[in-house]
């Protein structure tokens, strides 16, 4: 009974070390404004850059929009609110799309049948884990 128990307990340790290890490596977007925001993100990713979205961010709540070791120094982010009113945007332009996307390349973006916003620069100082807070636009 007791080698099932020791068993059972480090197989539980195990799982905990392995989600704690997880969960530290993220991206995580905050919402602090009063409005559900769309987010998209951006980033250099073998010798391309590359954008997703949308998540779906509420007041007060956060999305972990890169859920794996951050293995860039610079992500890029874009908001809009559900109206299409922009609250973060940048001076670097990639390509976004109305529904959920993940596109290679941030060029032509019209020629490809995308949009063209522009991102946010995030400096993460090479952390594994970063978290990015939005505020209301002043």
């Amino acid at each position: 009974m007791l080698p099932a128990l020791l068993r059972l307990f480090s197989a539980g340790c195990a799982v905990i070390f392995l989600s704690s290890t997880q969960a530290a490596a993220q991206f995580a977007v905050c919402n602090q404004t009063l409005n559900v925001l769309n987010v998209a993100v951006g980033r250099y990713a073998y010798e391309n850059f590359t954008t997703s979205g949308w998540w779906t961010v509420g007041p007060n709540r956060c999305a972990n929009v890169i859920d794996r070791v951050l293995d860039v120094r610079y992500v890029y982010v874009f908001a809009q609110d559900v109206f299409g009113k922009e609250i973060m945007r940048g001076a670097t332009p990639m390509c976004i799309d109305t529904k959920r996307f993940d596109i290679v390349g941030e060029e032509d973006c019209l020629l490809r049948g995308y949009l063209e916003a522009r991102f946010h620069e995030v400096d993460t100082f090479k952390s594994e884990r970063w978290t990015l807070f939005i505020y209301p636009p002043s």
